[in-house]
């Protein structure tokens, strides 16, 4: 089976998170995706924990299926090394500081001279133009400028951060869709082009109703908890052992909890009869509820929410959510041979393609495993 993606040709310059998943997400589809490491040291994922037998589990779910060639950027013979891969690649790749590619003479102006045919995603903090272009940002920093933050959290209590790195993650995704429609664009056009993706811009676009609340009605959303701003009863709910989601966002869900809840009078109830008024009154609402929810287990208390046609969960933990069946019926967890840790789980790709299928079949590399195979022809070529 040809896989979608297979015979492009990828050089990765990225590392740590945002990057690095863009590029797994590519190297899943069958890309040849060349991460291109500092010699020594390399990522600095392959320094982060959890560790299995000296491996870090954090470089090995987001470099599968890659190769990895050293190179320093510092010597001029890599860089002409860089320029001959460079001619035959169909994608760059680089999430350094703006302004660095150019001090090496691989921006995209330069670049684009050796292979007008390339796509050269770039992804930063803050974008590659605007007034913050130069600042250094992670993960935090976008979350906190970008807006998310300060509605993550509870009433009265400090802006929190998002438990994942969405950050990151969300850059990721939007640059791999960046680069999807780059090469569309280049299979019509026959152009290559530049593209440029924020984190701070990635999670400003996340915030949904939030902004249309802002910039229809000048409301400035504030941290509410878990409950939704516009739509109730939609929260976090106690029951008798534990915690359980329920999500009403209609009038219609209303009345088939209320039937569940055996109290189909709460739907004619003036403080409850509509969506807006529901949200009025939360909190009256949210104790009825909760007074309800305190004979019943949350598997009790799910399993009604369910058959009645109210969405409705329970809060599972991370172990929970890795050893569920509905997970491993999707293949969110794979299992992979790797040469020095062994067998290892990692995450799978949420994908599912009824034709072309992602195959993850091949494990991160060792620094450097692949500078000979990628690099001799040069070489004998005499090109350094």
């Amino acid at each position: 089976m040809q896989r979608p993606l297979e015979h492009i040709k990828v050089l990765d310059f990225t590392r740590v998170l945002a990057g690095p998943y863009c590029t797994m997400l590519l190297a899943d589809m069958g890309a040849e995706v060349i991460k291109i490491e500092k010699p020594g040291t390399g990522d600095d994922t392959r320094g982060f924990g959890p560790y299995q037998n000296n491996e870090s589990g954090y470089f090995m779910f987001l470099n599968r299926g890659k190769k990895s060639i050293e190179l320093n950027l510092k010597s001029n013979e890599s860089i002409e090394l860089l320029k001959e891969l460079i001619k035959e690649a169909d994608v760059v790749i680089e999430n350094f500081r703006p302004g660095v590619m150019k001090k090496l003479g691989l921006d995209y102006e330069n670049l684009k001279q050796l292979n007008p045919g390339i796509i050269y995603a770039s992804i930063s903090g803050f974008g590659q133009y605007g007034p913050y272009s130069a600042r250094p940002a992670y993960d935090l920093v976008a979350q906190a400028m970008g807006g998310l933050a300060s509605i993550t959290g509870h009433p009265q209590q400090p802006p929190t951060r998002v438990g994942s790195s969405l950050g990151d993650m969300s850059a990721a995704l939007y640059t791999a869709y960046g680069i999807m429609v780059a090469l569309f664009h280049r299979q019509r056009t026959g152009e290559g082009q530049c593209i440029d993706v924020a984190m701070v811009d990635s999670i400003f676009s996340l915030l949904e109703s939030n902004v249309m609340r802002y910039t229809i009605e000048g409301i400035v959303p504030e941290r509410i908890g878990s409950r939704h701003p516009i739509s109730s009863p939609f929260d976090i709910f106690k029951a008798q052992d534990g915690y359980i989601v329920i999500a009403v966002a209609n009038d219609s869900l209303f009345k088939r909890l209320c039937s569940i809840m055996g109290r189909p009078e709460l739907e004619q109830d003036e403080r409850f009869c509509k969506d807006a008024l529901r949200t009025k009154h939360v909190d009256e609402l949210k104790l009825i509820i909760e007074d309800w929810l305190r004979a019943y287990t949350v598997e009790e208390a799910v399993e009604m929410m369910n058959n009645g046609g109210v969405p409705s969960s329970p809060i599972l933990n991370i172990q929970e959510i890795c050893e569920d069946d509905h997970i491993a019926v999707r293949e969110m967890l794979v299992e992979l041979e790797h040469p020095i840790a062994g067998k290892t789980k990692i995450l799978g790709n949420p994908v599912k393609f009824s034709k072309t299928p992602a195959i993850i079949n091949k494990p991160s590399p060792s620094l450097g495993e692949h500078t000979d195979e990628i690099l001799s022809k040069y070489r004998k070529q005499g090109i350094i």
